[in-house]
């Protein structure tokens, strides 16, 4: 069986134990989290987070790309979000390459380079920093509160990065 099937399996056990529960579309916190996909970051169990409660906006990196941007805006203006956190972590692998270098293999095997920005960084406090100006300028975006953060992979600790 393919991972696929084995989640399936457990979808339906799930089931079975879950029950109907009917949550509203609005998130109960009006929070919003832009965040990275890594597969590391338990934020519904770090920050004691339920269904319901708030968006989980993840990308590569957790940055404020054209469409993470959409997401919060259909957050707040349909969906009564007020609140955003942006919340990178340590150890990332956007840490780990030079963007010039994976877009010229780009460009060497497919014949052309991404025509978006990667996501490279090396420090991730100046990142979050980035991410967080990037949102509140946005015309989109209610930046009234708007923080940064950052989630240590290791221990499951969350710091919020000052904004200078």
């Amino acid at each position: 069986m393919s991972t696929v099937d084995d989640l399936l399996t457990h979808n339906r056990t799930y089931l079975q134990g879950h029950g109907h529960r009917e949550l509203a579309t609005e998130p109960a916190l009006r929070l919003a989290v832009l965040t990275c996909m890594d597969s590391r970051l338990d934020l519904f169990g770090a920050l004691g987070l339920d269904l319901g409660q708030a968006h989980l906006i993840r990308n590569a990196g957790g940055i404020a790309t054209d469409d993470a941007v959409r997401s919060l805006l259909l957050s707040q203006r349909l969906l009564g979000t007020r609140s955003i956190m942006v919340v990178h972590h340590t150890r990332c692998g956007l840490e780990a390459f030079e963007e010039e270098e994976m877009q010229a293999e780009l460009e060497a095997s497919v014949g052309e380079r991404a025509p978006f920005r990667l996501g490279a960084y090396r420090d991730v406090d100046a990142d979050v920093r980035a991410t967080v100006a990037t949102l509140r300028q946005s015309p989109f975006i209610d930046a009234r509160d708007v923080r940064g953060f950052v989630f240590n992979v290791d221990d499951g600790g969350l710091r919020e990065v000052l904004l200078d």
